[in-house]
């Protein structure tokens, strides 16, 4: 069996050696690549199984001047405990239970869009001002990752989890019963933020509970929510609008958001490997009498306070200083801008150019969700051909290879936005427009899929603030297509305003293909991109 690095024997430097006190004794820190503070730190002490359950740190000790004996908590062989040796069946619950709740958190978001015109009669506002409630909802989305995320990687994913969706459950309440816009549009931007934190956490979550090879299937059953949800929140709110009123879109909210509350909190356990870990060695030190068993994030003396510093400017540092990060984000909010405008377009092609109900304009989303749910029928072949391909790299394919679905299906969304602009006219069958989201919502899957792989495989050891700079600028840019989208189409025409979008999605069809051919090279050269020894060696 091969020596992990971390048994290589340290010397401490006392300039930068802080000490930090446990029960009587003064305990020296232990210079390692902290996972709070180093952007290169391996998690491998975390995730590798040991036949000890612990792996062995020699440190030459400041105060004392004696080599002393570190105690580093691991798993087992084979160990119960970690969340990648679960049963298959209860892994795939738990992803279940996940998906379910980002697919109510996504419905929540487009089911008003249906009955807009609810609170513009209610509060007698602009229907300008009643695209806000949307788009702070989307906002909130945005901004609750970049605290969510790093959060959780500090207290674990579960009481994130817990304590955010019973604030949003907490928070549907008085948007039902509100009494004027304002209460409707400062409690529809706290349900954002709340509401945010399942968005950006599953793909931690996902990676937590699933291998490399294992993850791409329960991607696409976490990938198809966010795309499926809105698809059928225009469809049960058309026709709940109709025949029950606007207040009666959040009395749906609360019940879903409830029962994914009760789900998620008392039936999903903690995932996170140092949580897990950390949990562990507080009883190794109670039950062994021993204050040396350990692990890598105890060993960080700095405060709290510090460290959520560090953590909310790293998903920035992601999204401004990586190119990888920056582009696929740029390319998951023009697919999330796209997305929020068909609530608008379709209104627009169905109630003003055809004269019909919300409730019908609804049924129109059924092809982009039927394209939705056959795109996530097709994970298991796409994740058989990345097993095929891992067993070429013997287990170790280079992260371009998750990009190869999106450079297939990248073409589907421009295609199926030309069939929904040139159809669009009044006089032409309603069928046109509605097929054209088969494509769309065909391509969505395989694209959000490949990204979110894409990035967890590249930054694995901070996936989840990889995925929270996407889901930020993926969100700013969604929040403000609602705003605009009227009055582009009302502008440009139903046909070249939907063409503008398609010219867009073909344009972005470039950088699966720039990512795929240059991507090594990039993370290459880059000190936030996960290398194992090898390509340690390189960067060297």
């Amino acid at each position: 069996m091969e020596t992990p690095r971390s048994q290589q024997t340290h010397t401490l430097d006392s300039s930068r050696a802080p000490s930090f006190g446990s029960g009587s004794e003064r305990l020296d820190y232990l210079d390692l690549p902290v996972r709070e503070l180093a952007d290169g730190a391996d998690l491998r002490e975390y995730t590798n199984e040991t036949r000890a359950g612990e792996i062995i740190k020699t440190v030459k000790s400041n105060a004392t001047g004696k080599m002393e004996d570190w105690k580093l908590v691991t798993f087992h062989l084979d160990d119960p405990e970690n969340p990648k040796n679960w049963s298959k069946a209860y892994k795939w619950y738990c992803t279940m239970v996940v998906a379910f709740t980002c697919f109510v958190v996504a419905f929540c978001s487009s089911v008003i869009t249906a009955g807009l015109t609810g609170p513009v009669e209610a509060f007698h506002v602009s229907r300008e001002v009643s695209f806000v409630v949307v788009s702070v909802f989307v906002i909130g989305f945005g901004v609750g990752p970049m605290v969510f995320a790093p959060l959780s990687e500090i207290i674990g994913r579960r009481p994130v989890y817990a304590v955010t969706l019973f604030i949003a459950v907490i928070f549907v309440i008085p948007c039902a019963v509100s009494k004027n816009i304002g209460t409707l549009i400062v409690c529809r931007a706290i349900d954002g933020i709340a509401f945010s934190a399942p968005m950006t956490l599953v793909g931690g979550t996902l990676a937590d509970m699933w291998k490399n090879e294992e993850r791409g299937v329960p991607m696409a059953a976490f990938s198809a929510a966010p795309f499926l949800g809105p698809a059928i929140g225009p469809l049960a709110g058309g026709y709940l609008f109709d025949a029950a009123g606007w207040r009666w879109l959040y009395w749906l909210q609360l019940i879903l958001s409830f029962v994914a509350w009760v789900l998620i909190t008392f039936t999903v356990p903690e995932t996170y490997a140092p949580i897990l870990l950390k949990k562990r060695a507080a009883k190794l030190r109670k039950s062994e009498n021993d204050d040396n068993y350990t692990t890598e994030a105890e060993l960080d003396p700095r405060p709290m306070g510090q460290k959520l510093r560090i953590f909310l400017i790293r998903p920035f540092q992601l999204l401004f200083l990586e190119p990888i990060v920056f582009c696929i984000a740029l390319y998951m909010s023009v697919l999330y801008g796209l997305l929020y405008m068909f609530f608008v377009a379709y209104p627009i092609v169905y109630q003003a150019g055809k004269g019909w109900s919300a409730g019908s304009t609804g049924l129109m989303f059924i092809p982009l969700a039927i394209g939705v749910l056959m795109s996530a029928a097709c994970a298991p072949l796409v994740n058989k051909n990345y097993l095929r391909i891992s067993r070429q790299y013997d287990g170790k394919p280079p992260a371009e290879k998750r990009l190869i679905p999106m450079m297939f299906s990248c073409w589907l969304i421009p295609i199926g936005l030309f069939i929904f602009a040139w159809t669009s006219y009044p006089g032409v069958h309603w069928f046109g427009p509605a097929i054209g989201g088969w494509p769309v919502g065909f391509g969505f899957i395989f694209l959000y899929n490949s990204a979110n792989n894409y990035l967890v495989d590249t930054y694995q050891h901070q996936a989840a603030s990889a995925l929270a700079a996407k889901t930020f600028l993926r969100s700013m840019w969604g929040a403000s297509t609602v705003l605009f989208t009227e009055q582009m189409y009302n502008r440009l025409g139903y046909q070249w305003a939907s063409s503008l979008l398609a010219f867009i999605a073909l344009a972005c069809c470039l950088i699966p293909f720039i990512f795929y051919y240059k991507g090594e090279s990039i993370r290459r050269f880059s000190k936030y991109a996960f290398s194992d020894d090898e390509e340690q060696a390189i960067k060297a």
